[in-house]
């Protein structure tokens, strides 16, 4: 079909030919997924690690007066820090171990009818991550709720201050937004004990003025936003292991080896 005269050209066609088939090897789900995993878990744990130390930070200098009211809220900051370094590590591996899955099925769909054959075991593992990761995709959607609360907190906060400014050049009395207040308590940050709990008027209007309310705040939305990228992560790969999985069970009927 070529000239013998030009061996190059049939080299380059034969790497061409070698390129293709390997770019069709790629999981590219399995691939993207493993992204967005990577991105979400990385914005997910390094901006809530932040963001919880300067919540605690804020709660102490601000809302409690005694140690005693917030030591349980800096218990829970300190032990959840430490399951961050956890979930990263574990989702690190887990999507490594997702991915190589991927290239292996993805191997099997690509040569159906060549010397390739799945075995048994190939399958009972795709089943084993297809349950694996719905049941993780459903906890991560619990802790995806649980990162919006911190987020509605500040939310109202700065919403809260918003009113306070704009009572302060509307009205000339201070009595008039003195009484707009902000309670941790009402949030579970701190015990209904806890003394004072809760700031009030211009002394919350002054806290969101601080640095270390706006990069709290902005910290939480990234967090929390990466907590949602981890969530689609996920998902992709319960779409992806159930293809993988319903094509090797599809390649089993043609009688595969086991």
């Amino acid at each position: 079909m070529f000239p013998v005269r030009q061996p190059w050209l049939c080299k380059a066609l034969g790497c061409y030919d070698c390129c293709i088939r390997c770019l069709g090897a790629v999981p590219y789900p399995s691939l993207v997924a493993t992204l967005l995993c990577f991105t979400g878990m990385a914005l997910f744990c390094g901006c809530g690690h932040e963001a919880l130390a300067n919540t605690e930070v804020l709660v102490e200098t601000y809302f409690a007066r005694n140690i005693q009211d917030y030591v349980i809220l800096a218990s829970f900051i300190k032990y959840f820090q430490y399951v961050i370094y956890g979930l990263a590590s574990f989702f690190f591996l887990y999507c490594i171990l997702l991915l190589a899955e991927g290239f292996y099925t993805t191997s099997a769909v690509k040569q159906t009818f060549g010397e390739f054959r799945s075995t048994r075991c190939g399958r009972c593992l795709s089943l084993t991550f297809i349950i694996v990761t719905y049941v993780l995709a459903v906890i991560w959607l619990a802790v995806f709720a649980f990162t919006a609360i911190p987020v509605f907190f500040f939310f109202n906060m700065a919403q809260t201050c918003h009113t306070i400014n704009i009572l302060a050049e509307t009205t000339p009395s201070i009595n008039q937004h003195g009484w707009v207040c902000m309670d941790a308590r009402q949030y579970g940050l701190l015990p209904w004990n806890a003394m004072p709990g809760k700031a009030c008027g211009m002394t919350l209007a002054s806290i969101c003025k601080t640095k270390e309310f706006f990069v709290t705040y902005d910290l939480y939305i990234t967090a929390f936003v990466g907590a949602g990228i981890a969530l689609l992560a996920l998902f992709l790969y319960v779409v992806a292991t159930t293809y993988n999985y319903a094509v090797l069970r599809f390649l089993g009927r043609k009688g595969l080896r086991c």
